[in-house]
């Protein structure tokens, strides 16, 4: 079913199905993961038969399971691409994220379509197209703002889906082909090699350095915790956290964390409602400082701001804890805000580099106050002692990015979630009829026949029968109430009301199991939209016939076939990006006082990592740079990505069967 407009849904991400199943137990009304082949990210894969069992799970709390379909397609993989869709819509899968618009060409089940990120939805009216053609949900661009994002939702029918936490891609999503460029790796086809980490030298056209050996497009770590209600109001209704490459502790906090920002949302807001069942009960306190980010911004959805680079590091330094007061051969000695313990993660930042090191031992040496707050002094033995940690200098600001106690916390059990349920019991002499009903209004009945005899205690009777019905502590389920119709106490013995207990529970699981509410694809209207260009040039990433198929039935006229078809070789923008440099360093002409546009071209800048040498062109007016580059010509030579037979996919257990055995 496609998402309600007065549903709120937190999405989020899994690598592996054990990390789907803590998403859902921390909060998420939906996952997204990755199939076994063209999920976009290489090292995420899972089998179908992994993800069948996580949809039975799944719908237990009535939360959807998405699959990504996300990479672009070569001819040659298009019919294993729609064999894989008919499994994974046999399987219970909700839905698909796209990119690839061939797929609406293909011969496949009435899934419901998601327009991934990849789509490259920044404008009003790609967005309408998109609506228009079949999908149910949109995964807006991230550099979108609040005006933008409104624009959008109210303008369309499909559920708005935004990126609210995780890594930031510094690239319009689909439109950085520096990877393929550089490496043959193709970030469309979910292999990107992260040039964006790497250290680059900034200079101008008149070839001065501008910034040396800085990460100058690394973003830091989108966070949107601060404007979830303001998201709300713009009509977004899917948050989706970031992470298919992500550990089990960062998807267990930031979904616990986010879940109750939503939670404190629809707290105010009675018109809204969450999208899947029950209530999360977390055992830590969710903190998006402590897992992996690379320092937090809330990118362009309230303003354009100088400070989202994390130029320094494309790692966590984690938060500061204190300083470093002396470095000894084998031990520190160090002074804290915060209690250390052994097992602590610690670093110090020397002339760019993160030099880290676990606490093997941190050991107490006092304890005193300074500036009316409590500090401690700690001796320090790492693990392993790293050399250059002896160039930290007298009061070397220390930070912990791996807090140890709390670390543990996350890997033991550390979030239950419960459906609420109310009971109704009558009670005879001949006859005890038991219902449950879900908080969904779904139920399940059972009845014991009698004749029972009087109970000699009434009310303690009475009493137990309703303490035992509220005992579901081994189940899912938590009982909200009991409703109690008995003009006369009656015993029963306690086996047969636990065991009454258990068949009702049982029914009512298979009850509302089935009454999840699965999608469908929907409709593309009609007469079909008319796509908003007549051009689609190589950035539109049409890489297979049925895309152009697709394209051609809407009105397009002329298509550029995908970057990795390798008909580019001369230099054109392999990265198109809302970030600017010119802005980062106080070179934006439009932020000279009293300008209010710019009307001439500004000059180009150069970008150098090692012998690679790209160029750096401004297109002011939509405040867009552009990474001017070529493909290398070893890979304009080889074969196009996906153009090999594609081999057959086997399961490990498949495989195992195919290994001759030993006669007996």
């Amino acid at each position: 079913m496609s998402l309600p407009k007065h549903h709120l849904e937190l999405l989020s991400p899994a690598r592996d199905v054990a990390i789907a199943r803590e998403a859902i137990l921390h909060g998420a009304d939906a996952i997204y993961i990755g199939g076994p082949s063209f999920g976009a990210r290489h090292n995420a894969a899972n089998e179908v038969s992994d993800i069948a069992e996580l949809v039975e799970f799944a719908r237990r709390y009535h939360a959807r399971v998405f699959t990504t379909i996300n990479t672009i397609l070569h001819d040659n993989e298009l019919e294993p691409a729609r064999k894989l869709i008919h499994q994974l819509y046999d399987a219970g899968v909700d839905a698909l994220i796209v990119q690839d618009l061939g797929v609406m060409e293909l011969d496949i089940p009435p899934i419901e379509l998601h327009a991934s990120t990849q789509t490259d939805i920044r404008t009003l009216e790609r967005a309408k197209f998109l609506d228009q053609a079949g999908f149910s949900q949109l995964v807006l661009a991230r550099e979108l703002n609040l005006q933008e994002i409104r624009a959008i939702a109210d303008e369309t029918d499909a559920a708005i889906e935004f990126f609210i936490h995780g890594a930031l891609c510094v690239a319009f999503s689909g439109q950085c082909n520096i990877s393929h460029a550089h490496t043959g790796r193709s970030a469309n086809r979910g292999d990107c090699s992260q040039a964006c980490r790497l250290p680059y030298t900034l200079k101008d056209d008149q070839g001065r350095v501008v910034a040396f050996e800085k990460h100058l497009l690394s973003m830091k770590d989108n966070n949107q915790s601060a404007n979830i209600r303001a998201l709300v109001e713009a009509g977004v209704r899917s948050f989706k956290i970031e992470g298919r490459y992500k550990d089990m502790g960062y998807v267990k906090n930031i979904t616990a964390y986010y879940r109750q920002r939503l939670d404190d949302v629809l707290e105010d807001r009675p018109d809204l409602a969450r999208a899947s069942s029950g209530r999360t009960a977390h055992f830590f306190l969710p903190d998006p400082e402590k897992t992996f980010h690379r320092g937090s911004t809330d990118y362009f959805v309230t303003d354009r701001k100088i400070d989202i680079g994390a130029f320094d590091t494309p790692t966590f330094t984690g938060l500061p804890v204190g300083i470093v007061e002396k470095v000894g051969k084998r031990d520190l000695q160090v002074v804290t805000h915060d209690p250390l313990t052994n097992g602590d993660g610690l670093n110090v930042l020397i002339k760019r580099e993160v030099v880290g090191f676990r606490a093997n031992i941190a050991e107490p040496k006092g304890e005193f106050e300074e500036d009316g707050e409590k500090r401690y002094r700690y001796r320090v033995e790492p693990n392993e002692m790293p050399a250059d940690l002896h160039k930290a200098r007298p009061n070397h600001p220390l930070n912990r990015n791996l807090d140890h106690n709390w670390q543990q916390a996350l890997q033991k059990t550390s979030a239950e979630r419960r459906i609420g349920v109310s009971w109704q019991v009558q009670l005879r002499e001949s006859r005890l009829d038991v219902t449950a009903t879900s908080e969904e209004g779904i139920s399940a009945s059972v009845s014991l026949d009698g004749p029972f005899g009087v109970a000699n205690k009434p009310e303690q009777a009475l009493d137990q029968l309703r303490d035992l019905l509220c005992q579901l502590g081994t189940t899912q389920y938590h009982a909200v109430d009991v409703k109690l119709d008995a003009p006369e106490a009656f015993f029963i013995p306690n086996s047969q009301l636990k065991a009454l207990r258990r068949e009702v529970i049982e029914a009512l699981t298979v009850a509302r199991v089935a009454a999840h509410p699965r999608g469908g694809r929907k409709a593309e209207t009609s007469p079909p939209p008319v796509y908003p260009e007549a051009h689609l040039s190589f950035l539109a990433n049409v890489y297979n016939q049925k895309a152009r198929d697709f394209y051609h039935r809407h009105g397009v006229k002329l298509i550029d076939a995908a970057y990795e078809a390798h008909e580019e070789a001369g230099e054109v923008p392999v990265m198109i990006t809302k970030h600017c440099l010119r802005f980062s360093f106080n070179l934006c002409p439009k932020q000279a006082k009293g300008v209010t546009g710019v009307k001439t071209k500004v000059a180009p800048m150069q970008l150098i990592h090692g012998d690679e040498v790209l160029t750096l062109k401004f297109d002011c007016k939509p405040c867009e740079m552009h990474i001017i580059g070529k493909m290398k010509g070893h890979i304009l030579n080889l074969p196009q990505p996906g153009s090999a037979p594609v081999v057959g996919h086997i399961s490990p257990a498949d495989l195992m069967k195919t290994i001759p055995r030993a006669p007996h």
